[in-house]
């Protein structure tokens, strides 16, 4: 398995902006967990344990509880410090989920899981927690998101030093997280994406806002050498040729990707085998049935 991110650089660095606590930072976070609970509200059923795996400030399992689907909830951080006011509580990294086979009914990891070095390997963990008919539910951001701050950082640095390193981590592609579901084996899977466009004053004020998320450049192959003031007031002044609105203020783009997934149960929808539907597609449209020209 190759290793992409950091994780313990991850996990200073969201400490870290716990403890800095800027509440309007949290603003992707609160979408998010908005979002995920309005999902779980539609669906038809309660679900006795729940689990918010790193959610990092608790939103999601407050709006998850706040639908009156979920009779408790338990919480899986990376450090005591995010545990806050939580009754059942329990420390793992990113990469592991400490819960035993098919104990849960309903885990919600919200803007967490792009950031697994094996996430496949995490999605078979959840299946692997979740008790038969249990549901996933996950919001993370994919493809699309930052790219902005990705190709403006990319052209400052090849500008300034005639080269270019990752500065933005990867963000995968809708497609590949519904067939993550489908190799891990949930069942019905579902995967859609929402794109939100959030304007600041300046890069700066952006930067000031990923940095309070704790999600700057935490790859493992990242650049050690620090960038200078003039790299960064050139990235700003490229960022407002290229993605500036006419008041002025630049445009950042967050593309979220929802996910839905269920533990295999009997009691689930099936597709038909071929061959075996009862009723002909031509009296279905009401047409006669006849042979293609040519056909024997």
């Amino acid at each position: 398995m190759d290793t992409v991110f950091d994780q313990d650089l991850i996990a200073v660095r969201r400490k870290r902006a716990l403890k800095n606590a800027d509440d309007k930072a949290g603003f992707l976070l609160d979408i998010a967990a908005r979002e995920l609970a309005e999902r779980l509200d539609v669906v038809e059923r309660t679900f006795e344990t729940a689990v918010e795996l790193h959610g990092y400030t608790g939103a999601a399992g407050r709006e998850l509880l706040a639908t009156g689907k979920v009779a408790a909830l338990k919480r899986v951080e990376t450090d005591p410090a995010f545990a806050g006011d939580a009754t059942d509580f329990s420390v793992s990294s990113l990469e592991h989920v400490p819960l035993e086979p098919e104990s849960v009914n309903l885990v919600v990891s919200p803007l967490s899981l792009h950031l697994t070095n094996d996430t496949p390997g995490v999605f078979i963990q959840i299946r692997r927690a979740l008790k038969p008919d249990g549901l996933f539910l996950a919001a993370i951001p994919g493809s699309g998101t930052l790219q902005e701050l990705r190709e403006v950082l990319l052209a400052a640095e090849a500008e300034m030093t005639g080269g270019a390193s990752p500065r933005v981590i990867p963000f995968a592609d809708v497609r590949d997280m519904g067939g993550l579901l489908q190799r891990a084996g949930f069942t019905l899977p579902v995967a859609d994406t929402e794109s939100y466009t959030v304007r600041y004053s300046s890069l700066f004020s952006l930067l000031k806002d990923l940095r309070a998320m704790g999600m700057t450049n935490p790859l493992a192959a990242r650049s050690r050498k620090p960038l200078s003031k003039a790299f960064f007031l050139r990235a700003a002044e490229i960022y407002a040729e290229r993605f500036s609105d006419p008041d002025g203020r630049i445009r950042a783009t967050f593309s979220i990707i929802y996910i839905s997934g269920w533990a295999p149960h009997e009691s689930q929808q099936k597709p038909l085998r071929p061959g075996s539907a009862r009723t002909r597609l031509a009296d279905a449209l009401g047409v006669r049935e006849g042979k293609l020209k040519g056909e024997p």
